[in-house]
């Protein structure tokens, strides 16, 4: 996504209407289903209009080009990935270190149907790899955050690290999902079981400490 000429510089227009919202939300899933079957490069604002159903001057009515496309899009899915680990954190309480890793190596591919075109906006991005570093550090931050809600008296530094590994394995999960990565049957199952066995055995002892002086402090 060149940002170089001042044209491109223009931005999306926010609509104060519901109707106009929900137009914005048709145009925006078109796009990312179209990049996400044909890349970014290759997609036209043409096709865009085509495939939400709507008029060429409705899609350059909200968004001026295919770059405010991109970016808008762009931002919608990191807010989408941003309120899921938000929402997660504040389940992760409630829920056992072998639930929680159930919940996060699924995660990504539970999100994908949602963000599907975050590759390819990340690829054609000028920018890539600052945006690829604030979509790593946001997913360990949502992780290492559900982590030490779920296991207080964790270490952060080891909930970081701990973050790096679940990432891992939800990236390859997602791999399997989606036939990117080598696979068989049974082996989505046998990760997800790792997954449990890790988790249970790194935030288990703090999540029993944890109860532990709780129960002291009642008595």
């Amino acid at each position: 996504m060149d940002s170089t000429s001042s044209s491109k510089k223009r931005t999306a227009l926010q609509p104060r209407r519901a109707v106009g919202r929900q137009r914005v939300a048709e145009l925006l899933a078109a796009a990312s289903d179209l990049m996400a079957e044909h890349g970014y490069e290759a997609t036209t604002m043409a096709e865009i209009a085509s495939r939400a159903g709507a008029k060429i001057g409705s899609l350059y009515r909200f968004f001026p080009n295919k770059e405010a496309v991109g970016e808008a899009l762009l931002q919608h899915h990191m807010a989408i990935v941003h309120d899921e680990y938000e929402a997660l954190a504040k389940r992760a309480a409630d829920l056992s270190p072998e639930d929680l890793a159930d919940i996060l190596i699924d995660l990504l591919a539970v999100l994908y149907p949602r963000v599907k075109s975050l590759p390819a906006l990340m690829e054609a991005h000028t920018d890539r790899t600052e945006i690829r570093d604030r979509s790593r550090q946001q997913a360990l931050a949502g992780i290492s955050a559900a982590l030490r809600v779920c296991a207080p008296g964790l270490h952060e530094q080891t909930a970081g690290d701990i973050a790096a590994v679940v990432l891992n394995n939800m990236k390859v999960m997602l791999g399997m999902t989606l036939k990117d990565a080598p696979t068989t049957p049974g082996a989505p199952d046998e990760l997800r079981r790792m997954n449990r066995l890790y988790l249970s055995a790194r935030l288990g002892p703090c999540q029993r400490k944890q109860m532990a002086g709780n129960s002291t402090k009642t008595r």
